[in-house]
């Protein structure tokens, strides 16, 4: 007589690898998981909320299917009863429409009240410090339109302080993602978007394109160095007497399809961003420096200027 085979270590080996699956989400590459600002808090906190959400749906229909699958199944002696010309069950069909638009409800109200809440500068916010962030083919352009400094394919920012990065392009149309800070916002030509983030600690924080932009996208990548507001200063200071400046010649050279190696520039052209905003932002215009001014000043939509001073 044959010996019968233990078919039971086969069937546990799917399990294993969605437990191995589930363990691994809790490793620190996986940085969409372990925000370091409040937005990224935020945002993760909404997504952990839908999950559980679609959890409570998921894991009753598997069972349920289980359960129909092996009672229902095609097998000599199956007392199952068979009920071709079964059209409902009232309980049944206000139940599945019950429970999805409760889970909807449940999903709807914080996301539309958080989407809100980050779509302005935190209350407390009086002199933003504020970026001016242009994607380029294969490299991102960081300005600081209040010291009138610029970097390439790096930012730095203060940490504990609302920093608002105004979006463009001077290329395709692309995403700005630094993922542990806060979700992706785009860049377009000729339009300026709106994005606050925030660190909370310093460190420095992985950036990307979140789209793809042609041949070289993915090496489109940067990163976000954090300090403390008191070195965040002092390198305005340093960069702005000690940095070669950006000619015209080497913006122009930016603009070629290519990838480049990060560089830092103590002054910049005049006219490389968008003077008028032309995009939605976080209050209806933009923060921009005046002619022969070195401080910011915040134009509205509506042409009615509000100077801020320095961020």
């Amino acid at each position: 007589m044959p010996k019968r085979r233990h078919r039971w270590p086969y069937r546990m080996v799917p399990l294993a690898l969605l437990v191995g699956l589930l363990v691994s989400g809790c490793g620190q590459q996986y940085v969409l998981l372990h925000p370091k600002g409040p937005v990224g808090a935020s945002e993760l906190h909404l997504l952990t909320l839908s999950s559980v959400a679609m959890v409570v749906v998921i894991i009753p229909v598997f069972i349920l299917f289980g359960i129909a699958v092996w009672r229902f199944r095609d097998k000599p002696g199956n007392k199952a009863p068979y009920r071709p010309d079964w059209h409902g069950h009232k309980g049944m069909e206000i139940l599945w429409w019950i429970v999805p638009a409760v889970l909807l409800t449940v999903i709807a109200i914080p996301t539309v009240k958080q989407t809100y809440a980050l779509a302005k500068l935190p209350a407390t916010t009086k002199n933003p410090v504020v970026i001016d962030v242009t994607s380029l083919t294969w490299k991102w352009m960081f300005q600081y339109p209040g010291h009138h400094v610029a970097t390439v394919n790096y930012v730095e920012i203060p940490a504990g302080q609302p920093v608002l990065f105004e979006l463009t392009a001077d290329s395709a149309m692309n995403t700005f993602w630094v993922p542990q800070l806060g979700g992706m916002e785009y860049t377009m030509p000729n339009s300026v978007l709106p994005l606050w983030l925030e660190a909370s600690k310093p460190g420095v924080y992985w950036g990307r394109s979140g789209q793809y932009s042609g041949l070289k996208f993915e090496k489109m990548t940067f990163n976000v160095k954090a300090v403390s507001p008191q070195a965040f200063n002092r390198w305005l200071i340093k960069t702005s007497n000690t940095a070669p400046p950006m000619t015209l010649a080497k913006y122009d050279a930016l603009l070629k399809f290519n990838t480049v190696g990060v560089a830092t520039y103590g002054s910049y052209p005049a006219h490389t961003f968008p003077a008028v905003a032309k995009g939605f932002t976080l209050q209806g215009g933009m923060y921009t420096t005046m002619h022969n001014q070195h401080h910011l000043v915040y134009m509205p939509m509506s042409g009615m200027a509000k100077t801020t001073g320095n961020p």
